[in-house]
């Protein structure tokens, strides 16, 4: 498990007047063995939160352990993350083998043989020069790298930036490979909801440096839902008082709301009132995350979640 606790973070140049907090007592655990989900807009704290649990920065101040280890100068520790980043680096004039034999000397549990089995999947020459590949195909070479390190933690900023679908579909079905069969954890960075929906098993908004929503996906999924309701006769919002309404919108004789609770009690409430219409319609987790996050009297600009709210 790797547990952050009031983890604090900020950097400042000689031009800054003020230090730029990037993480803002930040806590969260992460537990072994799941896709752990971190959403928000540029300079929310994603990356400095991944290189910390990398044990590339230290905190200044709170703790990262990792199954009660701290991480910062610890090699033991280290050697069982492995960090994908989003600005990738390659050493000068290499290839994907004299990558590898780099990484092998690096992580003591680096597979050559998994190494070979990933080039071979993803179609790649491990001779040919980096500097050559595509922005695609160095990030698949970087994620053949980061899986061969067999390493139980595995880090991926932005891990999906630049891939096609195609490949994207491969390297969502490699990391499932390893959770199911090596009982890794994976933690995967993103812009957009909409990306990790399918993806992870819990989720994290990260804003201005702290945690301000996390939680199961499956529940988050069915935490919340839309109903849409017409009556034959005027009415208002003060007809539905009893139901947790997290938004009410109304256009004439159709209601429009976003609710919480009980399903089955909510539609049986609703309908003993007599409407003319009743439906009850799913929530992506994108309207999910917005409705939830304004509920705790957040409010986020488009970017935050990767799209617009409709």
């Amino acid at each position: 498990m790797i547990h952050a606790e009031n983890v604090t973070m900020h950097f400042q140049t000689a031009s800054m007047k003020e230090p730029f907090v990037a993480l803002d007592h930040l806590s969260c655990s992460i537990p072994s063995g799941c896709i752990y989900g971190l959403v928000g807009a540029n300079g929310s704290g994603k990356s400095t939160l991944m290189r910390l649990i990398s044990g590339v920065y230290r905190q200044k101040s709170g703790s990262i352990t990792i199954d009660g280890e701290e991480i910062w100068e610890n090699p033991a520790a280290k050697a069982r993350v492995v960090y994908i980043p989003d600005e990738l680096y390659f050493l000068p004039q290499s290839n994907l083998h004299k990558m590898a034999q780099f990484y092998r000397s690096v992580y003591p549990s680096f597979s050559m043989e998994r190494f070979e089995q990933l080039v071979k999947s993803f179609g790649l020459d491990k001779h040919a020069s980096l500097n050559a590949f595509s922005k695609g195909m160095k990030r698949q070479a970087a994620t053949i790298l980061g899986l061969s390190t067999m390493a139980e933690y595995l880090l991926f900023d932005e891990t999906f930036d630049g891939l096609d679908p195609v490949m994207r579909r491969l390297v969502k079905k490699m990391i499932y490979n390893d959770i199911l069969e090596r009982g890794t954890t994976a933690i995967i960075t993103s812009h957009s909801l909409r990306e990790l929906e399918d993806t992870c098993d819990q989720l994290a908004l990260l804003h201005r440096g702290g945690i301000v929503f996390e939680s199961d996906v499956e529940r988050l999924k069915t935490s919340l839902y839309k109903a849409q309701v017409a009556f034959d006769t005027p009415f208002t919002k003060e007809k539905f008082e009893g139901l947790d309404l997290l938004s009410y919108d109304q256009l004439g004789s159709v209601a429009t709301m976003i609710l919480r609770g009980d399903r089955e009690e909510n539609e049986r409430m609703l309908r003993a009132l007599d409407p003319i219409l009743c439906e009850f319609l799913p929530l992506n987790l994108e309207e999910v995350f917005i409705y939830e996050t304004e509920a705790l009297g957040y409010k986020f600009e488009e970017e935050a979640t990767g799209g617009d709210r409709k």
